[in-house]
């Protein structure tokens, strides 16, 4: 998910923790922590009011992804790390108590308070999970053992970036906001957004019965079947199956029944999604995993299983063979160069897909 995203998804976390108590004809409005769903009780005065926690929890949510830092390092470095400690389940307790901290010396409601940054613990604790949920059910998954396993986790249901749960997120935090003392705005809109992943997942499922059909049809029996959640739609995915020397890749809407036509005119949704077609016209392009030559094959190869290439052997689920730069230099040495690249990152729209190495 993108930074913004997360974000919004632990401000409503927080506002769905933390509510304020009903109030009485001529009484001070006391600000509530508690696990009930509509009927908040009373800790005290030293409680986090709800406006701090949302702000917390949109804090705490956002925090993992400060691993972006690595790419001042290099793209190598980001690579390596993006996702990695910061977004670790083992890890999280141990962020969340910094954060806790961090946030009690902030406000000052907390300070010299019983407990200070125990009272924050569950607010940045759940908003650092709900952002490890979010990277969870993307294609580029996360190292949730991280630093003990270099394991990537990955529901693969969701793009990168989904507009209906970013919008969900935000109609929650307006809703609630209008009804200060309820929660049930904030959790009907995760109860939605939880709804739409299952949705995304049966998609998944269907994309991935289209690839081992055509397998079957190939008789590639066995093959390596993968698909790629692609914007704008559930039902919009590019399925990857390989026959152990090349891909065979389609662009493909598992619902659709008849080609849907976009102009330049038309809004971004239907020009995003007009290029995955029906299963009964998707049309299947062959990608070579090393080239179409035997000289490129036999070079791209060596190339790959070099020790340099370790690291995005690892990182690419779909690697194929992006391009071959070849050079001379001033002695008359012929210099080579195989460039690859992983075609989860690219998709029709996409000029200049990221990650090639």
């Amino acid at each position: 998910m993108d930074t913004l995203t997360h974000a919004l998804s632990g401000a409503l976390l927080a506002r769905a923790i933390a509510a304020r108590a009903p109030q009485s004809a001529g009484a001070v409005v006391t600000p509530t922590v508690g696990p009930s769903f509509d009927a908040p009780w009373r800790p005290g005065p030293a409680s986090p009011r709800p406006w701090q926690c949302v702000v917390v929890g949109a804090v705490a949510a956002a925090f993992p992804d400060i691993d972006v830092v690595t790419r001042w390092v290099s793209d190598l470095a980001y690579l390596r790390h993006h996702r990695g400690v910061t977004h670790s389940l083992l890890l999280a307790p141990l962020w969340a108590f910094g954060l806790a901290w961090l946030a009690a010396q902030a406000f000052s409601v907390t300070r010299g308070a019983r407990g200070g940054w125990k009272s924050w613990y569950g607010v940045v604790l759940a908003s650092l999970l709900v952002h490890i949920a979010g990277d969870w059910i993307t294609q580029f998954g996360t190292l949730l053992l991280a630093p003990f396993s270099d394991r990537r986790f990955g529901l693969g249901s969701t793009f990168i970036i989904d507009l209906v749960i970013s919008g969900l997120l935000v109609a929650g935090l307006v809703l609630a906001a209008a009804l200060p003392r309820r929660r049930w705005p904030a959790l009907a809109a995760y109860v939605g957004i939880g709804v739409w992943i299952g949705v995304s997942w049966v998609g998944r499922q269907e994309a991935l019965t289209a690839g081992e059909a055509f397998a079957r049809e190939r008789g590639l029996g066995g093959a390596y079947v993968e698909a790629m959640p692609r914007p704008a739609s559930p039902w919009n995915w590019t399925v990857a199956v390989s026959d152990g020397e090349a891909w065979h890749v389609a662009h493909l809407n598992t619902r659709r029944t008849r080609p849907l036509e976009a102009t330049p005119d038309d809004h971004f949704v239907r020009r995003f999604s007009a290029p995955y077609q029906p299963l009964a016209t998707v049309s299947w392009e062959r990608v070579p995993k090393f080239g179409d030559t035997p000289d490129t094959q036999a070079f791209a190869r060596e190339a790959w299983a070099h020790p340099a290439f370790g690291f995005y052997r690892w990182f690419a689920q779909v690697p194929a063979l992006d391009r071959v730069d070849t050079r001379t230099a001033a002695d008359g040495h012929v210099e080579r160069c195989a460039w690859f690249r992983d075609l989860r990152f690219g998709f029709p729209g996409r000029a200049d897909p990221p990650f090639r190495y």
